[in-house]
């Protein structure tokens, strides 16, 4: 007796179509043939994968170049310079990150008015 007549016949189209169709739906408003053509569809998905993974990445680069200048804008009001209040901080050993400080900087002034009394 033979193995493969004991074995079930699979077609593989039901799992291939689903596939295929979720890609299509992840690529839901990319342009031109990217939106419909299987193929470009998927690549476009890899490249926007990799470029969303490296921004989210970048962003937090940005994010703390914003929160420094914040911070130094800040500082200048009260006649500090940032890197003497980073070094005044590191020497009292002080770990205030640069995105809480920014914002208690912009939303609460008098509270990091205070602070910076607190410091000298």
């Amino acid at each position: 007796m033979q193995l493969c007549n004991l074995m079930t016949r699979v077609k593989r189209g039901v799992a291939a179509s689903k596939r295929r169709k979720n890609v299509l739906k992840m690529a839901k408003g990319f342009r031109w043939r990217r939106k419909s053509n299987y193929q470009a569809a998927k690549e476009a998905l890899l490249k926007a994968g990799k470029y969303a993974h490296r921004d989210r990445r970048a962003k937090k680069r940005t994010m703390r170049g914003l929160f420094i200048l914040r911070l130094n804008n800040a500082l200048r009001l009260h006649g500090l310079k940032y890197n003497f209040f980073i070094k005044t901080l590191k020497d009292k050993k002080i770990e205030i990150d640069r995105k809480v400080l920014s914002r208690m900087a912009m939303e609460h002034p008098e509270v990091f008015k205070k602070f910076l009394e607190g410091l000298k």
